[in-house]
Order: structure tokens, then sequence, then C-alpha cells
């Protein structure tokens, strides 16, 4: 039986400089912008309760669907406590968050609000930081945060009776190479649409 290896883009010849088509994407964007433009216009008919309790309820979403892609469930009272709290918003009623809660919305708040900083290793280092508070993983394994990956990394399922693997990681060789081609990039001037 012949093994199957899976080719990620960054095995691929052309990585990173991938190409595309923009005059496919084109239209689809523009009716990106277009929606947007008609929320972001509801949004400035409503009075400021209202979009505060909008801003805040997308950012709850924001930080509670992200963590859940990588695995972790985050309990949305704590979230939006948090966020309330960092935002200056009321908070009666809601529970203190955890510091693990904590971490992640810190560093979604600092990408959010942010983004025009220029985003470097350190700034990368402090998330991970706050993404890992206590410096373990999901099963107490020690983790090497505030710096560049030094180990192998997959991303497995939690499935114990048949081991599948969804994505392997540049090797460790890689790792501060590529963070430096892509830093320098995403604090480029780009005409990229966003």
């Amino acid at each position: 039986m012949t093994e199957f290896r899976t080719t990620y883009i960054h095995d691929r010849d052309q990585w990173p400089h991938l190409t595309w088509d923009s005059a496919v994407l084109a239209p689809q964007l523009a009716k990106i912008h277009f929606a947007r433009g008609e929320l972001m216009g509801q949004l400035s008919l409503m009075g400021f309760s209202t979009q505060e309790s909008s801003m805040l309820d997308t950012l709850v979403q924001d930080v509670t669907r992200s963590s859940r892609i990588e695995g972790e469930v985050l309990d949305d009272a704590q979230v939006r406590s948090s966020v309330a709290r960092r935002l200056g918003l009321p908070i009666a009623g809601l529970p203190e968050p955890a510091r693990h809660v904590e971490g992640v919305v810190a560093m979604t708040l600092d990408a959010t609000q942010q983004y025009q900083a220029p985003l470097d290793a350190e700034r990368l280092y402090r998330w991970h930081h706050a993404l890992f508070p206590h410096g373990v993983d999901d099963n107490l394994q020690p983790l090497q945060t505030g710096r560049w990956r030094e180990t192998e990394m997959e991303v497995v399922n939690n499935n114990m009776s048949r081991r599948t693997v969804h994505f392997e990681a540049p090797s460790p060789a890689r790792v501060q190479q590529e963070m430096e081609t892509f830093l320098q990039w995403f604090n480029s001037e780009q005409d990229l649409d966003p």
C-alpha cells in the first residue's frame, strides 16, 4: 500500500510567492465591501448604547469562535466580562474571568484595536505568553512561550482510536526565517485589498 503524503502550502515550490487572478476575486470583494458599507451605515443610525452592545457582542463572538477553532471552548459570560471590563463597559452580574480567558481577550483586543501598530517578534511573543499564562498545554506539558518554536508541531484530532494529522507545521529549523519573511511582508506597504 502506497503512503499518501499531504503537500502543505509551505512545502510548495512557489512558497511564499503565491499568485492569484485578481479579476476573478474582484466581484466577490466588491460584494463584501458593499455589504460592509451597508452594515456600517445601519450601525451609524443606532444609538451609542446599541453600538457599544453590538461591538461587545462581536468581540465576544470573535474571541470564543477563534478559540473554538483551536479546540478550546471558552465560557461566553467570562469572555463578555473580560471584554466589557477592558472597554470600560458595565460588568454587573458577570463572572470573574479565568486567567486564560483574560489572556485570549487581551491578545484579541491588542490585535484588533492596535492593528496599525507594527507587528514584530516581541509583540507575537507577548501574545503567546497571554495565550498560555501557565506555561503548559492542554495536556499539562510544559510549553516554551515567548520564542520561536524549537520542536516539531502537528495539528491532530482528539480521537484516540484513530489519529489523524490535519496539518504539519514547517520544521523548527525553518521557523525563524519564515517568521522574518512574514513580518517583513506584513509590515510592508501593500497594494492588496485587506
